[in-house]
């Protein structure tokens, strides 16, 4: 048993989507969660740019002696995956991209759609582990870029979300004929619902919670599952924004939780 916190990071509030997964399916287990949300977003910055702030994250999680990191934010996994292993050799570090990818080969949908920032969708990252696990997926990528600042912005429950994910959409599912969606990015869970009311056919696949099955698994096998949770789980920006404070009451309403301003070195 290992009562030790996991740490999650992500490049603003987008994580937060997977851990109600976490608490739902081990409840004993204690969070340390980083959203840098001063330097959101990543998905519009430099591979080196995005590398250079996800290890100053995670030499800060390490630093808390976490047992085990989880990547909740696609462009850093598709970016900075290897490299942050190899620097925290000691420290398992799990990104959203594998579990999600392997779910979607299992299933054997013949056409399925990814949506994420430009960085994700530029890397092909998806696509790739999908058609290494099944050839016979078709896949069909989409850059949403406007998504991020909208739903860091709150602009989620109104016509301006809708106008705009079906401005991204609309061409995107008729030309390809989208029967399933990889939502490639953990900001996106936040506008499932938004999606499923614009395009109800389309099965969803939410790399939020996929990236949970690695959790439990890891934990489990290292036998460093929880014994109980008896501290705070703790939620630390680098800029206390009025979105981030309302997605962590809402998200995490009940929980005992401690939010903090937490300031990295550039």
């Amino acid at each position: 048993m290992d009562n030790r916190a996991i740490g999650f990071f992500d490049s603003g509030l987008g994580g937060l989507t997977s851990i109600p997964v976490l608490k739902k399916t081990l409840p004993n287990e204690k969070v340390l969660y980083f959203g840098d949300t001063a330097r959101t977003p990543y998905g519009s910055k430099s591979p080196e740019t995005v590398r250079k702030f996800s290890a100053q994250i995670v030499d800060y999680l390490v630093s808390k002696n976490v047992k085990l990191i989880v990547i909740a934010c696609n462009t850093v996994t598709a970016m900075a995956l290897d490299m942050l292993r190899d620097l925290h050799p000691d420290v398992p570090i799990v990104g959203v991209i594998e579990p999600t990818a392997r779910h979607v080969a299992a299933d054997g949908v013949d056409n399925v759609g990814i949506i994420g920032t430009k960085v994700t969708i530029g890397s092909g990252v998806y696509a790739e582990r999908i058609h290494e696990l099944n050839p016979g997926i078709r896949t069909h990528s989409l850059a949403c870029p406007a998504l991020v600042p909208l739903i860091e912005d709150g602009i989620i429950d109104n016509e301006i979300m809708d106008l705009t994910v079906r401005y991204y959409m609309d061409d995107f599912v008729k030309k390809n004929q989208i029967n399933s969606l990889i939502l490639g990015c953990t900001h996106y869970p936040l506008i499932a619902s938004n999606i499923e009311k614009l395009y109800p056919d389309i099965k969803l696949y939410n790399s939020s919670a996929e990236v949970i099955s690695d959790v439990v698994k890891i934990l489990t096998e290292g036998e460093l599952l929880a014994s109980e949770n008896e501290f705070p789980d703790r939620f630390y920006a680098s800029d206390l924004s009025e979105s981030f404070l309302r997605m962590t009451d809402t998200l995490f309403e009940g929980y005992d939780t401690k939010i903090k301003l937490k300031k990295l070195d550039e």
